[in-house]
């Protein structure tokens, strides 16, 4: 009856272990049972339903095991949602012989970041059969050996627990011997030979007998020693211990071999008999590893380091075995004793890599789990974050926290934490742990675009080219990626009627502001421009900034005559100048302007072209037209003036007018000759007489730099035998003639004639000889002031306060000519006696050229003589005696420096010959005149 209750329970708890029965108790905590043994994904239990999910929900909550052991026995099932086996599990070596054999761990729920603990109870099977760990033992029994004496064997070691452990011992049949078991107060079960009659070595001296352990599973399991029972000579006592059982407790760091405690056992026999010998047990696991016993003197110590969280307590057993074989047990119970050698563990079980700046406080970052093996006050674990970090630990179920924000965060202050977590627990002195966290922000519009100046401001030439860049803006964005994407359009205007965008157009991405046309600034003058920097978040921030553009003039407009305007019917316009009129009358005035502005639209007027060269002059800033001189009655009737206007741009554009001015004392002078006033309009003879012009002046200038170069080397040997001998060291005493003579010499210097320009109050007279003078106004003091000095005598220093010095020379009324001075071709003398234009019609008309280039090289203003210079093209062409003297309508204004003398053809009425004569001739002259 028994066997049979015994068989129906071990049934029904293979049964229950099978149906994987679900138990639970409390909230949050769930049980199983599950058989050893088993393979790798058995079922265990419907986790998924137990936690109230369905199994593809598993997977998506991310639920997993939590396991503190180093093996992972279990694992989660995603397709069944079922708990499954990891691997074999074997009860014995997990619990050794612990009645009940316990697994727990934890499940965590991901997303809710909860936390079930699961316990599993693993049940045992017969997988292992009792043994005795050694297959002979050899008994030596006196023979004096009284029956009923017992013998302790050799006990059986089944590593199962309940039903399928060790149950019984039986001994094979023996005359001589029986079995007893001797059953202690833990349930231990020791066999006993028990000698049920006298030995008697004559008649048998050894004994063979077999000792069966057996289990109570099914099927049974069982294992034998085979006892050799060998009859000795009286030996009736066997060692006895002092102590049936010792207790040591010992430190965990206790150094290798250090001696735990000595046992000791007697033996009251004697000799051989009583020689006792210490013998370690064999027992199961690893204590012959970490403890030895010396035979001889019964020293206990240790062989390697031990470990509290390990194993906190051993059990060793020894025998004292004496020279014939009798022995004794005892045991000796090792207590370790924990010390503060294992620092706090830190585990991060969830961790979330990233938190919006957005999230309030409260956000969960991550849940941690600390754990520390040593156990009471050094087991006691504290954790924190280190530093000034907005995070806060909040105390979980178990030894979980959970890691949140104690605030809003800004990722423009920090994108990145490095969260550092301490544990330390409370041993002495205290261990300690740190992990990091590394959590980034994730960012949020939260910041709009700013550029870097308050408004912009740039500066454009007009007629700039067609796409041209301007300049460009800049805005920045603290957000991050497409956050600080910044795009740049222009607010829409209209400027002049036209839209905005017809004019400029700025780069999305760079803003790089562009011209889609050419400006011009006498029409637009500056554009007012608004920039638009939008990011790419959602929704967009943006912010303007004002953009000037400013138009540079440039010189792209010559300037306009507004006066004199030529009438619209065909007739002539004509300005009136009265014969009566003194020099410096007003004869009309050009008035011009400039669209554009600035430098741009400085005017000054000079004269280009005159048909009577040194009778008007103009004014450099006024364009008033004004009489050089006193008009003649042989100055011609229609005098032809071209005017130049000019701005100072760069370069200098500048336009012409043409201006007829009738020379007459009454209108009906005038009108008796309007039927020949003609203003030439003709643009072939404008250009003709341009081309003209720049050639003359060409040759001018390269003539000037020989007779430059001829005249400084000619008067400094003149100057030094002629105006400073005679003079006696100042210039008082110069004769007219060293300035007006019949040598070829002087004849050279007064054809080119220069001004002596004295400051009478300075110890610094220069001697001035400036450039010859192709003007047509009088020389300034200015001029004389501006001049270069060419020779500085110690004796005009010496004599500045002699008046005869500040003396003007008396004009040279000599104006006769020599045969030699008379117009001509060079190297002829082809003109009449009396100086008259050459009769050659094209010397006529060259000489007319030469005259009007040297009139508009007077029109530059740095002329400094009226009439009597101006001789480079004449000289060029009829000999270097030749001067402007020689005609007689440009020799009326001689003018000397310092002098109010105007030097006149005295010769010539000495002579009785007129002042414009040629043979006295009237008609012939006046008829080159015309021409």
């Amino acid at each position: 009856m028994t066997n049979y209750l015994i068989r129906n329970s071990a049934g029904l708890t293979l049964l229950c272990a099978l149906l994987g029965t679900l138990c639970k108790t409390g909230s949050g905590q769930i049980r199983y049972s599950v058989l050893e043994e088993l393979d790798k994904g058995s079922f265990v239990g419907n986790i998924s339903k137990d936690l109230g999910l369905k199994p593809p929900e598993l997977a998506e909550r991310g639920v997993r095991i939590i396991s503190k052991g180093k093996t992972q026995l279990f694992a989660l099932n995603p397709r069944s949602g079922s708990l499954v086996t990891a691997d074999r599990i074997d009860r014995e070596e997990l619990c050794a012989q612990s009645t009940r054999c316990l697994v727990k761990f934890n499940i965590l729920v991901e997303d809710k970041l909860k936390i079930f603990e699961v316990e599993i109870e693993i049940k045992d099977i017969n997988d292992n059969a009792p043994d005795f760990l050694t297959e002979e033992l050899e008994i030596k029994i006196g023979e004096l050996t009284a029956p009923g004496t017992r013998f302790p064997l050799k006990t059986a070691f089944d590593p199962d627990v309940g039903i399928n452990s060790l149950q019984n011992y039986q001994l094979s049949p023996d005359d001589y011997f029986s079995l007893a078991v001797k059953i202690v107060s833990d349930g231990a079960k020791y066999p006993e030979l028990v000698l049920e009659q006298a030995l008697d070595r004559e008649e048998k001296k050894v004994h063979e007998l077999v000792l069966i352990a057996s289990d109570g599973g099914d099927p049974v399991h069982s294992g034998n020693l085979y006892i050799q029972v060998i009859v000795l000579d009286a030996n009736d006592n066997p060692p006895v211990f002092t102590q049936p059982e010792y207790r040591v407790s010992v430190q965990e760091n206790l150094p290798v071999g250090t001696r735990l405690l000595t046992v000791n056992a007697t033996d009251p026999d004697e000799g051989f008999n009583a020689q006792v010998s210490y013998i370690l047990d064999k027992m199961p696991g690893k204590i012959a590893q970490i403890f030895h016993l010396n035979s001889v003197t019964g020293d206990i110590s240790i062989l390697k380091s031990l470990d509290y969280e390990d194993a906190i307590f051993y059990e060793i057993k020894i025998e004292a075995q004496d020279g014939p074989g009798l022995l004794s047990r005892a045991k000796i119970l090792v207590t370790v004793l924990d010390v503060n050698d294992n620092a706090p563990e830190i585990t991060i079980t969830s961790f979330t890599r990233s938190v919006s700046e957005e999230a309030a406080a409260g956000r969960e970052v991550a849940l941690v789990n600390v754990h520390d093996r040593d156990s009471g006050q050094n087991g006691q674990v504290m954790v924190f974050v280190l530093g000034n970090m907005p995070f806060n630990l909040e105390k979980s179920i178990d030894q979980y926290y959970r890691l949140v924000t104690a605030r809003s965060l800004d990722r423009e202050q920090v994108s990145e934490y490095n969260i550092t977590l301490r544990a330390t627990d409370g041993g002495s002195p205290p261990l300690s742990t740190d992990t990091h966290i590394m959590l980034h922000v994730e960012d949020i519009n939260d910041n709009p675009p700013a550029f870097t100046h308050a408004s912009y401001s740039a500066y454009v030439p007009e007629n700039n080219p067609r796409g041209a860049s301007i300049v460009a803006v800049t805005a920045q964005d603290p957000d991050s990626i497409k956050n600080a994407h910044i795009t740049y359009a222009l607010t829409e205007d209209t400027i002049q009627g036209a839209p905005l965008s017809t004019y400029v157009s700025i780069n999305s991405d760079t803003g790089v502001l562009y011209a889609l046309r050419s400006f011009d600034h006498e029409q637009v003058r500056d554009l007012k421009v608004l920039v638009t920097a939008s990011d790419s978040g959602d929704p967009p921030l943006s912010s303007n900034v004002s953009l000037t553009l400013f138009i540079l003039d440039q010189n792209d407009n010559a300037p306009e005559i507004l006066y004199p305007i030529l009438p619209t019917d065909g007739s002539t316009g004509v300005e009136l100048a009265p014969r009566s009129a003194e020099p410096g009358y007003l004869v009309t005035k050009v008035v011009a302007v400039d669209r554009d502005s600035g430098q741009n639209a400085w005017l000054s007027y000079r004269l280009l072209k005159a048909s009577e060269p040194g009778l008007f002059m103009v004014g450099l800033h006024t364009g008033e037209v004004r009489t050089a001189r006193a008009l003649l009655d042989r100055d011609s009737l229609k005098q032809s003036l071209v005017v130049a206007v000019q701005d100072h741009g760069q370069p200098p554009l500048s336009a012409t007018v043409t201006l007829t001015v009738a020379v007459a004392n009454s209108i009906p002078d005038v009108l008796a000759d309007l039927g020949s006033l003609e203003i030439p309009l003709t643009p072939e003879a404008s250009d003709l007489t341009l081309y003209l012009v720049v050639a003359v002046a060409a040759v001018s200038c390269v003539f000037l730099a020989f007779v430059i170069i001829l005249l400084a080397l000619r008067l400094r040997r003149w100057h030094s035998s002629r105006l400073l001998q005679a003079s006696g060291g100042g210039l008082a005493g110069v004769p007219t003639s060293h300035f007006v003579g019949v040598d070829g010499v002087q004849a050279f210097l007064q054809t080119y004639s220069h001004e002596v320009c004295l400051t009478a109050d300075s110890g610094k007279s220069h001697l001035i000889f400036p450039q010859p003078n192709y003007a047509d106004t009088l020389i300034s003091q200015e001029s004389c002031e501006k001049s270069e000095p060419l020779l500085v005598t110690q004796d005009l220093l010496e004599a500045k306060g002699d008046p005869k010095l500040l003396q003007q020379a008396p004009p040279n009324t000599d104006w006769r000519f020599s045969q030699a001075q008379r117009p001509g071709t060079s190297g002829s003398q082809n003109g009449d006696e009396t100086g008259t234009w050459p009769n050659n019609q094209f010397d006529t008309e060259m000489l007319q050229a030469m005259i009007l280039a040297s009139a508009s090289e007077a029109a530059d203003g740095s002329s400094t003589l009226g009439a009597g210079a101006g001789t480079m093209g004449l000289s060029a062409r009829y000999g270097p005696q030749f001067t402007l003297q020689h005609v007689p309508d440009y020799r009326q204004n001689v003018y000397i420096p310092g002098s109010n003398a105007t030097l006149t053809n005295a010769a010539g009425k000495r002579d009785g010959k007129a002042p414009a004569g040629g043979n006295g001739n009237k008609k012939k002259s006046g008829k080159k005149e015309k021409k």
